[in-house]
């Protein structure tokens, strides 16, 4: 029997949280869905006897009401940008309508202490004071943050140049783990169950590979020859100006993809990072081309 028999996952429309949720099905949890359209329709999670529950991580009303129906006592949680001092209202929320565990997916971008982490670096600041919030409203024992790296699904922000048969990037030769979401998902959903008090878990992909060869691999997967085109700093600014990316992420792309080639391999924690899909779910890690090839329609 898992620890956690019960539990609560938000945000389950989207891959991640999907994967965590039949994975808690599977380790003999109860699944409850917390979602901000319950109508929504979730592909991954057809045919499962899985609850809905309306709730929004903004509102911490909604989520006492959802949680307290539910009778959960383990939640997975993410990151909502923009969301009111850094998710506090809704991580206490959680705690009053009795949730004793979270798993909160955060970023594998923080590389040093939560607390050390400068505000420019916008995507490591803000999962990082999330985490925070976590130790300071549920306390250090009570939660794992579980941090991957570079989404596999990434690869989809290229879709349109995809479609065109020619990809503009301004470092085609940036290296990244491309790991699976559902891989993520599947090794949050066994933590949720488990209640293992590991703290944090950080997540890669089981090969290398520069964004060129990635762009190749989709090619090869749709049967259609895609370039890939260096372009100048400048072009990629505004590109991603026009694409609605907000000024700070810009900057903060530019420094990490641009000058920083191999950026996530250069966390502490890579050493370890790369076996822990295995560890956790017992399960091989995906590899980006089985990914594409399982995704496919979605180019």
């Amino acid at each position: 029997m898992p620890t956690y028999d019960n539990v609560v996952i938000f945000g389950a429309s989207g891959a991640v949280g999907s994967a965590a949720a039949l994975r808690a099905h599977t380790d003999g949890a109860k699944v409850s869905l917390a979602m901000r359209d319950t109508s929504k329709s979730v592909t991954n999670l057809h045919g499962f006897p899985f609850e809905r529950f309306q709730a929004d991580l903004t509102q911490p009303d909604t989520i006492k009401a959802a949680v307290c129906r539910t009778g959960a006592k383990a939640a997975f949680i993410y990151a909502v940008f923009g969301a009111p001092d850094h998710m506090r209202p809704a991580i206490r929320a959680l705690k009053e309508s009795g949730i004793e565990f979270v798993v909160f997916l955060s970023s594998f971008t923080i590389m040093t202490t939560i607390r050390a982490v400068p505000s420019a670096d916008v995507i490591a600041h803000h999962h990082a004071q999330i985490e925070i919030v976590l130790e300071e409203e549920l306390g250090p024992e009570s939660f794992v943050a579980v941090r991957p790296s570079y989404f596999a699904s990434n690869v989809l922000q290229h879709s349109i140049g995809i479609k065109k048969g020619e990809v503009r990037l301004p470092n085609p030769d940036a290296v990244f783990d491309f790991i699976s979401p559902n891989d993520i998902g599947t090794v949050a959903g066994a933590l949720l169950t488990s209640g293992q008090r590991v703290r944090m878990v950080g997540l890669l992909g089981p090969e290398r590979l520069s964004l060129r060869d990635a762009i190749g691999i989709v090619g090869t997967a749709l049967g259609k020859t895609i370039t890939v085109m260096g372009i100048s700093e400048d072009e990629a600014v505004t590109q991603m100006v026009k694409s609605g990316i907000s000024p700070s992420l810009v900057k903060w792309v530019v420094q990490n993809v641009v000058h920083r080639p191999h950026y996530f391999f250069e966390n502490p924690d890579a050493s370890t990072a790369i076996d822990n899909i295995q560890k956790y779910s017992s399960n091989t890690p995906e590899r980006f081309q089985q990914w594409v090839e399982n995704n496919k329609d979605r180019f």
